[in-house]
């Protein structure tokens, strides 16, 4: 008997010992929360940006769950000073409704600032309790400036060029900006400036905007060579930016074309030639290759050039070249003009030569004759039969 009564007992001690282990134990324990139904969702969580630009991001809000769900929507900027936009429909969304199984979809534009050091930035897009982490890495230092730069600041050319430059000029900062231009050239230099198919002396640049200027650098006559700095700018009340531009100066090219006597007239007799000594004079400070000769002369009448090219000419030095002039055999008396021109790829030199045409002194003997006959002839017949 005392043996069947203790079973009971143990069992009911028992059962009370695991009642109270179990409420000791769920006195400890945490409450398990739901996983949260609703998904944000973007395929790029890590961009690159340059300052100033702009990043937009198209961001689905899933919602997994059975029931419609009204979600909270907002941006923490973690710190970081830019300006964003969350919008939906074309207009700013701050709450929206995501019906079970559906998806809807926010966009957010982030705008990098111009100020702003190289480096890795942090956000966070919140929907209810779901969060989005995105990164965007500054690919380069950003300023808050203006900058006015070109690709190719030197060029080379003789002194009858003119050096053409392509600028950009950048507006790297947060208003529009109105720029004059400006060059420091030394005198009897011709510096313009070209924007679009318009001379300009002045350009508007928006807000992070840039634009493209073309500048033409005329070198006077007299330059000579070597290379020659021209310092350029853009400039106003606020901000302004400075570059320096080079010409380099092969050399000035002038050439000068004369008879050896200086004296531009000559004669001739309808038929015959006439030889003249051309003198070609390098007055520039380059030297002048393949020099050739060339005549513009009367109809019927010949001219020719030993030699009809000069290889090159030194500066300073000459070269001389023998010009022969054949007049037309039926050229009447009188004055006539013969062209020659002398013709470098740099430069062009011309010489008008005055010709005066003789007649032949055959005809004049001819003419004597036919006089001296016809005196005889009347003679003749004066004495034959004057006397009847």
């Amino acid at each position: 008997m005392l043996r069947a009564c203790r079973k009971p007992s143990l069992a009911w001690l028992l059962a009370i010992c695991f009642a109270l282990v179990t409420g000791v134990a769920g006195i400890g324990a945490s409450p398990v929360n739901a996983a949260s139904s609703v998904e944000l969702y973007t395929p790029y969580l890590e961009l690159s940006a340059p300052p100033g630009d702009s990043i937009s991001y198209s961001i689905d809000i899933i919602n997994h769950g059975s029931a419609t769900q009204n979600v909270g929507l907002s941006f923490n900027p973690e710190g970081n000073n830019w300006t964003y936009d969350l919008s939906a429909g074309g207009r700013t969304v701050s709450k929206l409704a995501v019906k079970p199984g559906d998806t809807q979809t926010v966009n957010l534009d982030l705008n990098v600032p111009l100020e702003i050091n190289k480096g890795s930035y942090k956000f966070l897009v919140s929907a209810g309790d779901s969060t989005l982490p995105l990164v965007v890495d500054v690919s380069e230092q950003g300023t808050f400036r203006t900058e006015l730069t070109t690709d190719q600041p030197n060029m080379q050319g003789h002194s009858d060029s003119t050096f053409t430059y392509t600028a950009t000029l950048r507006n790297r900062t947060a208003e529009k900006q109105t720029y004059a231009l400006a060059a420091q050239a030394q005198p009897g230099w011709d510096v313009t400036f070209t924007s679009g198919s318009n001379s300009v002396t002045s350009v508007d640049v928006d807000a992070n905007g840039e634009t493209s200027i073309s500048v033409s650098v005329k070198p006077p006559d007299s330059v000579k060579a070597g290379t020659y700095k021209i310092p350029l700018s853009a400039s106003n009340n606020s901000t302004s930016a400075k570059t320096t531009v080079e010409a380099v100066v092969t050399g000035t090219y002038d050439l000068k074309l004369s008879t050896s006597n200086d004296l531009l007239s000559t004669d001739v007799t309808a038929g015959s030639t006439r030889k003249l000594d051309l003198v070609l004079t390098n007055t520039g400070s380059a030297s002048l290759d393949n020099v050739s000769m060339s005549a513009d002369s009367p109809t019927g009448w010949e001219v020719s050039f030993e030699p009809s090219t000069v290889n090159t000419i030194a500066a300073g030095a000459t070269a001389h070249v023998q010009a022969t002039i054949k007049a037309d055999k039926k050229a009447l008396a009188g004055d006539y003009v013969v062209g020659m021109t002398a013709t470098a790829p740099e430069k062009t030199a011309d010489a008008q030569i005055r010709v005066a045409v003789k007649s032949s002194v055959l005809w004049g003997w001819v003419g004597i004759l036919i006089i001296l006959a016809v005196i005889a002839g009347i003679y003749y017949l004066f004495r034959k039969y004057g006397r009847r």
